[in-house]
């Protein structure tokens, strides 16, 4: 184990490369002088003189590569430089940030888990049947409801017209329903749908019927022997579903006003505050990559087989 995680360790190595890479090259491509925005920021008159200054003494006027390893050289030690609107280092306001994101994922996650597991379950169990017929539906629409759309039409529903919960804003359980709900319903039809595949694939396996014929109670067929292993490629599936929580996020928390690493994103996009959007960008390809890692290395203990596989 301890060498099959010291490899994927490294492999780390060339994706962040390639991540650095791609974020400082685009945000250098972006319009506009950084020089001239941090001026203009701090109230300042952005003159020629006075731009050029500021290029001199960031470092601007220097060739892209050697800009490049200076910043990278700097991310390694933690330092994603300042953003030019606040004025606070970057890591700081990320990391500031980041547990309310955290917390609206893990709220996506469990609402999407809570709604899939069931759903793909009894779809399963009754192929065919009306609940099969019901979730196939919800599935269909889930996956097909753009999360900004459903989130306008929950705030509409439930906070405006019904006045059950708040709008917008971080406070407590309340304030969680409606973004993690937006967040968390699209994937959870998907799941439900490979979820049930998954079962339908396990119910028609030997096994199965061996212990059916054995007379073992339906409830520990489905509970300790179907649904076990047709969670192994959900599971798989869980770590980029996490990412790509996380990334959605970013729209969710514009909409709700959750204050999250997404809308100081945004925020920072509409502002052109280059350096949160470069340690944005770093900062989330890191966590990504961290919650695959951990996916993989459960993924090993779920299944005996990839144990064999990696011990050969």
């Amino acid at each position: 184990m301890g060498r099959y995680l010291a490899k994927r360790l490294l492999y780390l190595i060339p994706v962040m490369l390639g991540v650095s890479i791609v974020t400082f090259g685009l945000i250098n491509l972006a319009p506009g002088d950084p020089a001239e925005l941090i001026l203009r920021s701090g109230g300042v008159e952005p003159t020629r003189e006075a731009v050029e200054a500021l290029r001199e003494e960031l470092g601007l006027n220097d060739p892209v590569y050697i800009q490049y390893g200076r910043w990278l050289w700097n991310a390694a030690h933690l330092d994603l430089g300042k953003s030019f609107r606040t004025g606070r280092p970057v890591a700081e306001e990320i990391l500031s940030r980041f547990p309310a994101t955290l917390e609206l994922t893990c709220a996506a996650m469990v609402f999407m888990i809570s709604l899939a597991l069931p759903a793909g379950i009894l779809s399963a169990l009754y192929r065919r049947a009306f609940l099969d017929h019901l979730s196939r539906l919800c599935a269909l629409l889930g996956a097909s409801l753009p999360g900004f759309w459903l989130g306008l039409v929950l705030i509409y529903l439930f906070a405006v017209k019904l006045g059950l919960l708040p709008v917008m804003g971080r406070g407590g359980w309340r304030h969680l329903v409606l973004p993690a709900v937006a967040l968390g319903f699209g994937l959870a039809a998907v799941y439900a749908r490979i979820l049930r595949a998954g079962m339908l694939d396990v119910l028609g396996q030997d096994y199965i019927r061996v212990a059916r014929a054995k007379g073992l109670k339906e409830k520990w067929v489905i509970g300790r022997h179907a649904l076990k292993n047709a969670l192994l490629p959900a599971v798989t599936l869980l770590g980029m579903s996490f990412g790509h929580l996380l990334g959605g996020a970013v729209i969710v928390e514009t909409i709700f006003a959750w204050p999250g690493v997404g809308k100081f994103a945004v925020d920072s996009i509409f502002n052109r505050d280059y350096p949160v959007i470069q340690g944005y960008a770093l900062f989330m390809a890191v966590v990504f990559v961290l919650v695959n890692l951990l996916v993989d290395v459960s993924y090993v203990f779920l299944d005996p087989r990839v144990r064999l596989e990696r011990g050969k």
